[in-house]
């Protein structure tokens, strides 16, 4: 599955980022509509801005939280992916993913920009946060292709 073209605001923003953070950031992007198409009771999302930022919600189903794509000030160079604070993801990945991500407070994961993209770790974190409303799993996966 190709993601969808981009709203023009989002292009903006991605235009702006430098080319290793852009190149990250669009390949979590990809990723986030590979694995909501995958999932049944995600359907299909919405990406907008919000803060500023790439932000991909499940409005019509409402089964996962909000997640935005960009960078902390804390670390310029590294890709972030932001998570609403008032939930737990961000602690859990801080449990499951502390060797791969770094983190920061209760609402990014922070993937170091000088070490591979740990994409199995990342899927893991995207499809929490689709599904975070529909309880413990990570969504029921479908085989389409």
């Amino acid at each position: 599955m190709n993601p969808p073209k981009m709203p023009q605001n989002v292009t903006d923003v991605f235009a702006r980022l430098p080319a290793p953070v852009k190149a990250r950031l669009l390949a979590i992007r990809g990723l986030i509509f590979q694995l909501s198409d995958g999932m049944d009771s995600v359907g299909p999302l919405t990406e907008t801005l919000r803060w500023g930022e790439p932000a991909y919600l499940t409005q019509t189903s409402k089964s996962g939280t909000t997640i935005r794509l960009g960078r902390t000030r804390s670390a310029p160079q590294d890709a972030a992916i932001f998570f609403h604070c008032q939930t737990s993801l961000v602690e859990e990945f801080r449990m499951q993913f502390a060797d791969q991500f770094y983190f920061e407070k209760n609402r990014a994961v922070i993937i170091p920009h000088d070490r591979p993209l740990p994409e199995n770790a990342v899927r893991v974190c995207l499809a929490r946060a689709l599904s975070y409303h529909l309880g413990g799993g990570s969504g029921r996966q479908t085989n389409r292709s």
